[in-house]
């Protein structure tokens, strides 16, 4: 099967809305959460995020195309402009054919579907509603915008497997990128989340941190006081392409992406597999797909959102994939991002190929009071970043419904 690579990246973050302000950020282990300015939050349990700064859709893209877009849409062609133009991509002089878009999302326009229903609310009952409402609130629209804007034409869809989503696009690409059906695609996930709907229905959930007092320091994953996750937003986007296909350009080659493993907990509607059953399939399968052994994985990704359960249950699957006491290097990079739901797992995966690159491991900060069980044995990579070689990672990503997706990257050597 064909070689594939990663060639471009970019990234819109609540840490830095480009590739090098975010890696900065997040290797001088600084975190994005602060109170929400994006609506009123006084009768709202939760009261902070981790919210884009600064972003303006208007430096990507005309206001009359911006005014069809959802928050997520717009999010996701802003980051997909960084990786075409990090990548050197001149689509003119490809076969557009063999060209596709992988995207992912794990809530879509829900921001416009809240708007929209809430004006239709307000009314006598007659039905205006916009003629943008359904192009905008649909999950799939960023994959089709992004086609439309670069005139690809080959496969073309969006993943849906709640947080593990766009680590779920990320393997389907490199999958049709090997098996030959795709020469490159632009793969990722983005995601707009921080409004009433959102934040009040995980609230309701009981699975947002109220750590109202102190947002800097609510996501603590492995902590053993953490009170749940930071909502976050942005977007992750990566080029993939067939090794030959970037040789033959020559293609700034950052990376690979030797291995994806999917699988499922089956066993509740929100909660985790309390011995972390799919995310140890999960795992298992991804070494196995890239042909190498656990030992070989220098640094892992952790899920960890920093709730109770799905913390816990992801450290039980490592120690049985990895075993105590060994050289892995553990981090959980939503202590500092928030999660991303749909669009964790890109700018996860982005954190990882930078980590190969760099040999840098980003830090888990906030991290203080560490399960007992688990303190002594595994490198949690607490509160500063640490050099070494990293020639393996691997990104974790689990959804509600049991949905696991496990990535694996490698140090690009010609």
């Amino acid at each position: 099967m064909n070689r594939v690579v990663i060639t471009g990246l970019g990234a819109l973050t609540p840490l830095g809305n480009n590739v090098s302000d975010f890696w900065q950020s997040l290797t001088n282990g600084m975190s994005g959460a602060a109170p929400i300015t994006k609506f009123d939050t006084d009768r709202f349990k939760t009261k902070f995020a981790c919210e884009l700064k600064h972003f303006d859709p208007l430096d990507h893209m005309e206001k009359a195309a911006a005014r069809k877009y959802d928050l997520f849409t717009q999010y996701a062609l802003a980051a997909v402009e960084e990786a075409v133009k990090d990548s050197n991509i001149n689509f003119e002089d490809l076969n557009k054919n063999r060209i596709g878009v992988i995207w992912g999302s794990g809530n879509g326009g829900i921001g416009t579907f809240q708007e929209q229903v809430m004006e239709y609310a307000k009314g006598d009952g007659t039905p205006r509603f916009s003629p943008f409402f359904i192009p905008k609130m649909i999950v799939d629209i960023a994959s089709g915008v992004i086609s439309i804007k670069y005139g690809l034409r080959g496969i073309n869809y969006t993943t849906v497997s709640a947080c593990a989503t766009s680590n779920t696009a990320i393997i389907d690409a490199f999958n049709y990128i090997r098996w030959g059906k795709a020469d490159m695609i632009i793969t990722g996930g983005s995601e707009a989340p921080i409004n009433e709907s959102s934040v009040g229905g995980f609230n309701a959930s009981k699975a947002l941190s109220t750590l109202n007092d102190q947002p800097a320091i609510a996501s603590r994953p492995f902590d053993i006081n953490r009170d749940g996750f930071v909502m976050g937003e942005g977007a992750g986007a990566l080029i993939l392409e067939s090794y030959e296909h970037a040789i033959k350009r020559n293609a700034p080659i950052l990376a690979e992406i030797v291995g994806g493993g999917m699988a499922a907990d089956a066993y509740h509607l929100t909660g985790t597999h309390p011995e972390g059953e799919g995310a140890y399939l999960g795992m298992l399968a991804a070494l196995e797909d890239a042909e190498i052994k656990a030992a070989d994985i220098d640094y892992l990704n952790a899920h960890a959102t920093s709730t109770p359960q799905g913390d816990l249950s992801e450290l039980k699957a490592i120690e049985r994939v990895f075993g105590r006491g060994t050289g892995l290097n553990i981090s959980a990079t939503k202590s500092m991002t928030g999660h991303l739901l749909g669009a964790a797992g890109a700018v996860e995966a982005i954190a990882c190929i930078k980590a190969v690159m760099h040999d840098i491991v980003p830090p888990t900060i906030n991290a203080v009071d560490i399960e007992p069980e688990y303190k002594d044995d595994f490198n949690f990579t607490l509160h500063t970043a640490q050099q070494k070689s990293v020639n393996y990672a691997m990104s974790n990503t689990f959804g509600f419904g049991g949905h696991i997706a496990t990535s694996i990257f490698k140090k690009y050597k010609s």
